[in-house]
């Protein structure tokens, strides 16, 4: 089921009707028992590949808790990450290294389709094995009822793209008693107004220009697919938050609130600023878990800098089975490793604040075009034909086939839209003026709710992040 499908119109209303007119002692099972629907409706079987690893998970942390040995607790928690991270090896990575080495080896086997990827599977098994983890640091004592736990993982609004929300953030919230005129409507309603204008005005409307570009990299120029590479920035930053965006505010019809996980980051001007403002629950999942788990910088300067770039490399593949996705994260670590060294050779060099965002922009459109390729040979193809200026490098005239020239006003004049939003938010130019910002809020938001009706792409597409 998706946020932007039919059906989520009808589930969202009864699901908020019925848990508000329930018991409050039952309210927990019902929300589990329409997470698990909403799940579902994906795909059966995985839900019972949802609740087994969540089971599991569970069962292990007591385990953990309980245990007097700290050899017993290490035993356990290894069982938690072969159980977590085999599940995502068997669903994400087993027809990639399969394939790679029957192609490597020049083996006489055949070549595996990909698996069907549980929706959401990169999320959920992240949000349950960080408990694990946790609990064998000692951080929680894991004496959660078992069907709060599972509500911990399967929460219906963030469970399938995120934010990765984690225990003590979430869990305490689903144990206080709230009431229905605690309800903040305006946060809702500004949330998920805003995150659906982001995915059906702006995200999938993008996606009719974007898609056919790299599907067919060959029949572009170099500038035409520059122009597709930003137009993606744009694509999946509004695709992702706004998915988050709609989250959060449904969120908030049940007295939950959900952990920030976006803060403009197309406003950075270093990549380090870059990663404290982009997608911020799975950044400090990957520091939290995977870099001090390293060693973080605990150890010697080389080998600080080599945790930097693993980090970034594990990262990217966590994305999917693509050399596509590492070259990416390994872009992107050299990249972040290089900043360092010249923050440390140059320490008292300010970057002008204009050429900080252009690098930033151009650095990110070049690594995310890597992230959108379909395979490294389509990358190679692009990669050659933005780097050789070749004959009628600056032409547009396929891109312009794509579409009428009135969608491509459209499509400017919604970005356009956003920029100036997000600007606002990042300096707080209207909020400066009480009169002037508690006039135009609303209107703007009426505003972007009668643009969704009239320019909104109503195709139930669905959210890019749900196949990591």
């Amino acid at each position: 089921m998706l946020f932007n499908s039919l059906i989520f119109t009808v589930f969202l209303p009864l699901v908020f009707i019925i848990y508000w007119l329930t018991p409050p002692k039952f309210r927990n099972y019902f929300l589990l028992l329409a997470s698990y629907y909403f799940y579902y409706s994906y795909n059966p079987l995985f839900l019972l590949l949802l609740i087994g690893t969540s089971a599991i998970d569970y069962l292990l942390a007591r385990k953990i808790a309980s245990s007097g040995k700290q050899k017993n607790k290490k035993i356990f928690l290894v069982l938690s990450l072969v159980s977590n991270l085999g599940v995502l090896f068997i669903f994400k990575y087993f027809v990639f290294a399969y394939n790679n080495t029957v192609t490597g080896l020049n083996l006489p086997y055949s070549i595996l389709d990909q698996f069907i990827i549980p929706a959401g599977l990169s999320f959920y098994t992240f949000q349950s094995l960080s408990y694990t983890i946790d609990v064998y640091r000692g951080k929680y004592k894991a004496n959660d009822k078992f069907s709060d736990f599972l509500l911990f993982v399967s929460f219906f609004p963030h469970m399938v793209a995120g934010p990765i929300v984690r225990y003590n953030d979430l869990m305490p919230q689903f144990k206080i008693l709230t009431y229905f005129k605690n309800i903040n409507w305006q946060a809702f309603a500004t949330l998920v107004t805003w995150g659906y204008f982001k995915k059906l005005v702006i995200a999938d409307n993008l996606n009719l220009i974007v898609t056919p570009v790299f599907n067919d990299v060959s029949s572009y120029t170099g500038f035409e697919l520059l122009i597709a590479g930003f137009l993606f920035v744009i694509q999946v930053y509004c695709d992702f938050s706004g998915y988050s965006d709609i989250a959060t505010g449904i969120a908030k019809l049940f007295n939950i609130n959900l952990t920030l996980n976006w803060r403009r980051p197309l406003f950075s001007r270093s990549l380090h600023e870059f990663w404290k403002r982009n997608h911020i629950s799975i950044t400090t999942w990957f520091r939290d878990y995977l870099y001090i788990g390293l060693g973080g910088s605990r150890v010697s300067y080389n080998r600080w800098l080599l945790n930097i770039f693993l980090v970034f490399v594990i990262s990217g593949f966590w994305h999917g089975a693509n050399f596509t996705f590492i070259i990416w994260g390994a872009l992107h670590g050299i990249f972040y490793i290089l900043e360092i060294l010249l923050m440390k050779r140059f320490p008292t060099v300010k970057v002008p604040a204009c050429l900080g965002s252009f690098y930033l922009l151009g650095f990110h459109t070049i690594t995310l075009i890597a992230f959108r390729a379909n395979s490294f040979t389509d990358l190679r193809s692009i990669y050659n034909s933005i780097f050789c200026f070749k004959d009628n490098y600056f032409s547009t005239v396929h891109i312009q086939l794509l579409q009428d020239k009135l969608f491509f006003v459209i499509i400017l004049f919604s970005i356009l839209i956003l920029f100036l939003k997000e600007l606002n938010e990042e300096y707080a130019i209207i909020n400066r003026n009480e009169k002037a910002y508690n006039f135009l809020k609303p209107f703007a938001y009426i505003c972007f709710i009668v643009l969704i009706f009239i320019l909104g792409n109503f195709s139930a597409n669905t959210f890019i992040y749900f196949q990591f």
